[in-house]
């Protein structure tokens, strides 16, 4: 096995689960490193279970063309298992086979076996045949690279020059095979962007308005972060002379959130602890495949970098909404158990009415969970009456 950088966030997540009677379910967009999660797995058992005997399907290559349904994988896992040893079964890209519960369930109930799968879509176990695999499996959901994963990945110092690499370039692991070129790094992930698009979006979901499809993503790269309508994207896409429907505009949206290619923040009432269902905000999985399809360019920083302290919320397991309160909005609610923290997201904090507005708002929430506003000042654990104002930089280093 060629040589695989750990990521132990993730792994520490899973491997509690070892060896118990449930199906573990790997998720995540295309090219984030799920294939490696797995090959990790794999290394972690050889390493602590004697005599284990792996079983391993890739759906990506043609060796296991001949696994295209749940009876073909049930049968070829037949063939692999071995009798008397601990036997695991991994898959990757198991979307691609189809009604693959169904074997999936069989080989849960019939054999000794420990089952790992990834895949590529969040509705990858929704539906009718979901219903064969209820309470017997547990997803973990893979992100792109984090910060400090980033700059551990490409052997880089913990400073602002890496962080400016990160902000453009974003967290795709296979970027540390390519020289930090930008035109050579927009490339390959212009080309990932086409393959998630073609492959799990137009062919998944049948889609003939490529076009359509192209400017909706296009209007949400240059719209990252704004709180939208499906009515206002409709409205935007008619005066470029392209005619689609508010109704249409959700089922689009829906399959990006589908392809784990960009996620919804949706609208929290601080006050009043409900939730909006029309208005909100769109965020890329990756900044560097946003950058890619939008450009890169300082006039959209603040955007960029409240993309990736969202990302950054997700990957440290919370659930995240935008605020508001009365005619306020705080940038991010962020809840997680029985935690709560609000996140105020600036490029820079050059004036008093920036200053307003940023602290300001926060302070306007009477509870006393943690408040942060991040920025790329120069800040050095400053705070402003109990408002924890970090560097941007400073606060993707953590796992708060």
């Amino acid at each position: 096995m060629s040589k695989i950088i750990s990521r132990p966030l993730y792994i520490k997540r899973i491997q509690g689960f070892i060896g118990k009677n449930l199906i573990k379910v790997i998720i995540g967009q295309r090219r984030v490193g799920k294939s490696f999660i797995l090959k990790q797995l794999i290394r972690s058992i050889e390493e602590n279970t004697t005599g284990a005997n792996i079983i391993y399907i890739d759906k990506e290559l043609n060796q296991f063309n001949n696994v295209s349904d749940h009876q073909e994988l049930y049968d070829f896992v037949k063939l692999q298992y071995s009798p008397g040893k601990k036997n695991f079964l991994f898959v990757d890209e198991i979307q691609e086979i189809k009604t693959f519960e169904k074997g999936l369930r069989n080989l849960l109930a019939e054999e000794n076996i420990d089952i790992y799968c990834s895949g590529s879509n969040a509705n990858l176990l929704s539906g009718e045949l979901a219903t064969l695999l209820s309470g017997r499996y547990i997803e973990f959901r893979i992100s792109p690279l984090s910060y400090p994963e980033f700059i551990e990945f490409h052997k880089l110092e913990n400073n602002n020059e890496s962080l400016m690499k990160y902000i453009k370039f974003g967290g795709l692991p296979f970027l540390i095979h390519l020289e930090m070129d930008e035109l050579l790094i927009f490339d390959y992930l212009r080309n990932i962007y086409s393959t998630i698009l073609f492959k799990d979006i137009v062919k998944r979901f049948n889609i003939r308005s490529i076009s359509f499809l192209e400017s909706l993503v296009n209007f949400l790269a240059n719209n990252t972060g704004s709180l939208v309508s499906s009515k206002k994207i409709s409205d935007f896409l008619k005066s470029q002379k392209v005619n689609i429907s508010a109704r249409v505009v959700l089922d689009y949206i829906s399959y990006f959130n589908s392809a784990f290619f960009i996620n919804r923040a949706g609208r929290y009432d601080i006050s009043g602890k409900k939730h909006f269902e029309t208005i909100d905000k769109r965020y890329f999985e990756d900044t560097g495949l946003r950058n890619a399809i939008a450009g890169f360019s300082l006039a959209h920083i603040g955007q960029i970098i409240e993309n990736i302290v969202y990302n950054h919320l997700i990957i440290c397991g919370y659930e995240v909404f935008v605020g508001q309160l009365g005619e306020y909005e705080i940038d991010f609610v962020c809840k997680r158990q029985s935690e709560k923290i609000y996140v105020q997201v600036a490029y820079l904090i050059p004036n008093q009415q920036t200053i307003d507005r940023e602290f300001g708002n926060l302070l306007k929430i009477k509870d006393n969970y943690p408040k942060y506003v991040v920025s790329m000042d120069d800040v050095q654990g400053n705070s402003f009456q109990g408002i924890q104002h970090c560097h941007l930089r400073d606060f993707l280093s953590k796992y708060l």
